[in-house]
Parts: structure tokens; C-alpha cells; sequence
């Protein structure tokens, strides 16, 4: 049996508080509402309760 991987579909930048959705019509992350401040070094919120692998 193989491990199945889920990829996120949103994310948030803890910086400025910019969405994002994962769009797969253009296989790329879409902003989802405010846009956010424009030169933020967006720092995504990865904090490890998201499991990408499904059993």
C-alpha cells in the first residue's frame, strides 16, 4: 500500500495577512481577497499541524 500526498490549497502570510488559494485551472497559488502589502517577504504559514500524507 502507498502513502497518498495531499498538497495544500490556501495558505496565509503571518507578516501581512494575504490568502491564497491553490487554482488548479493555472496549476498556481491565486490571491484570495487582500492582496496584502506589495514587497512583503510573505512568510507562509507552515507550523506543521498540516499532514500531507493521507494513509
Amino acid at each position: 500500500m502507498s502513502a497518498r500526498i495531499t498538497p495544500p490549497t490556501e495558505r496565509v502570510c503571518e507578516r501581512c495577512g494575504r490568502t491564497e488559494e491553490w487554482n488548479d485551472a493555472v496549476e498556481g497559488w491565486r490571491i484570495d481577497g487582500d492582496a496584502g502589502r506589495v514587497y512583503c517577504l510573505h512568510e507562509w504559514d507552515i507550523n506543521g499541524t498540516f499532514v500531507p500524507i493521507a494513509e
